[in-house]
């Protein structure tokens, strides 16, 4: 089922597929999209929500809106009420995770369990500063019309390793208009906010977290970030297949994971 939710400043477009207890999966800025092939594989045992954020694709947002973490938790919370199947195990990744721990700070009523796969909380490592800093930059650059340049400032950062080449062919050239606009309020209007959000842990400790860290994301900005949020929530990180997009890339096997994983947090009956 594809359908749109109204919200105070934006109009939110989700997709509900399956049947069973709510698992909901989401990204910032990846859309909906981005989890079909997961959310059909999990569909036979979970009624599964996905979403493109606010100001995503076809989730239209009102003019000079933002997407804060707290504004996105507002969001999937007042989906999951709409959906009414809650409350719901929510994977998050990458600026998703950070959704998904603030809906847990704001609306743990909504939550069973939250998956943060990689959340980028620059904040929480040591040299916090420099990698904001760099950020600041890279996101300067793009804005000003930068584009490959940015995203080889952001590979670098993020430590992965991609070719200059393959950046050059990924993100130079004619590209699609709508990718375009997503990456541009990414850069604009949700990134900043992403990596600067500090979760507070004392709340964050009364939920059921799990954080998550690729297989092949060792020694990455993001399994750093990820490190230090499980350090301070007193908790191992648990490993998935792949990498940053692990559920993009091995679908199948990250969606033997997560069951495996569920199957021991909450045991289907």
């Amino acid at each position: 089922m594809n359908n749109t939710l109204k919200v105070s400043d934006a109009e939110l477009y989700y997709e509900v597929r399956g049947s069973g207890p709510l698992l909901v999966l989401v990204g910032a800025p990846m859309d909906a999209a981005a989890f079909a092939p997961l959310a059909d594989l999990l569909a036979p045992d979970y009624t599964v929500l996905t979403l493109d954020p606010r100001g995503v694709k076809r989730s239209k947002l009102a003019p000079r809106g933002t997407s804060r973490p707290e504004q996105r938790a507002d969001d999937l919370a007042a989906l999951i009420r709409h959906v009414d199947a809650g409350p719901a195990v929510v994977l998050g990744s990458s600026g998703g995770a950070v959704s998904a721990l603030a809906l847990a700070q704001h609306h743990p009523d909504v939550v069973r369990t939250v998956i943060a796969h990689e959340p980028p909380l620059d904040r929480l490592i040591p040299d916090a500063d420099e990698v904001l800093a760099r950020s600041e930059k890279l996101m300067a650059d793009y804005l000003a019309g930068d584009v490959t340049g940015a995203w080889k400032q952001f590979f670098a950062l993020a430590n992965i390793q991609l070719p200059d080449e393959v950046v050059e062919m990924m993100f130079g050239g004619e590209r699609d208009p709508e990718q375009e606009a997503t990456e541009r309020f990414w850069f604009g209007h949700e990134m900043r906010e992403s990596i600067t959000w500090l979760p507070d842990v004392d709340k964050l400790r009364a939920v059921d977290i799990v954080v998550g860290i690729g297989e092949e994301s060792t020694g990455q900005l993001c399994d750093r970030t990820s490190t230090g949020l499980a350090d301070r929530l007193g908790i191992e990180p648990t490993r998935f297949p792949g990498g940053h997009t692990g559920f993009v890339d091995h679908p199948d096997a990250f969606a033997e994971a997560l069951r495996a994983l569920l199957g021991t947090v909450h045991p289907r009956r």
